[in-house]
């Protein structure tokens, strides 16, 4: 009961942080979890669902508000939806090791691009092609990883040329296609503990209601997100100890 309890608020003060910076704490939460104890396969399971509740919330909200432009969000979230699934299934043939290797990198470019990202785009591009390849290549990074895929995601459409405000309502649309796509194939091979999950999906929703109402109304983003990129940047080097040490 203490460990479960230990679980809600880790969940719930990461998901207030990670909604407030418009992202899904699973990317903090799943190695947070496993250096806790916690199976990295079920961490990234729970993370998931965790990731999926608190994004789902943004995205209720900014569904309520109109900013949706769904021109741009379904061709993304259609392939996303479909590849997630796919790269959670491939995790369970590639050695654990590797996956948390690439999960280390994840992390390191995750809080470089929320720190040092570049703020020109590469290109511009209107194509819709290009949204297609966009979900489907991060869709199935976010399965393989066990993440929702916002934080691959976001500084990509950037790099592209999109709108950053438009790219951030996107991604908290996006998410849970991806998040619950590939906690719903791990699901199907591990077992999974069920009140765990409740808890800190509760503890998700609740947090990232509260980090979306603060986000629009209260505190400064670009604060939130050296926070975030320092974080990350602290479980990336923990990773990277394990690896060396």
């Amino acid at each position: 009961m203490q460990e479960y309890t230990l679980y809600a608020l880790i969940t719930f003060f990461l998901s207030i942080l990670f909604s407030m910076g418009g992202a899904g704490s699973g990317v903090a939460l799943i190695p947070i979890l496993n250096f806790l104890g916690l199976d990295f396969t079920l961490a990234k399971a729970v993370g998931l669902f965790a990731g999926a509740s608190t994004t789902i919330t943004s995205s209720i909200m900014n569904i309520r508000r109109k900013t949706v432009a769904y021109d741009f969000v379904l061709p993304i979230a259609s392939m996303m939806l479909l590849f997630a699934p796919l790269g959670a299934y491939s995790s369970s043939f590639i050695d654990e090791e590797v996956v948390k290797f690439f999960f280390m990198l994840m992390l390191f470019y995750s809080a470089t691009m929320m720190l040092f990202g570049k703020k020109k785009a590469l290109l511009h591009t209107e194509a819709k092609y290009t949204l297609f390849l966009v979900g489907a290549v991060v869709g199935f990074l976010a399965g393989l990883l066990g993440v929702g895929g916002g934080n691959i995601l976001i500084p990509l459409l950037a790099l592209l040329g999109y709108e950053p405000k438009k790219v951030a309502v996107a991604v908290s649309f996006v998410v849970p296609f991806s998040a619950l796509g590939s906690f719903f194939t791990y699901a199907s091979y591990i077992q999974i503990d069920w009140v765990l999950l409740s808890i800190i999906a509760l503890c998700a929703i609740v947090g990232g209601y509260i980090g979306n109402y603060l986000m629009h109304f209260k505190l400064e983003q670009k604060s939130i997100k050296k926070l975030m990129a320092l974080l990350l940047y602290g479980l990336a080097l923990k990773l990277l100890a394990h690896f060396i040490l």
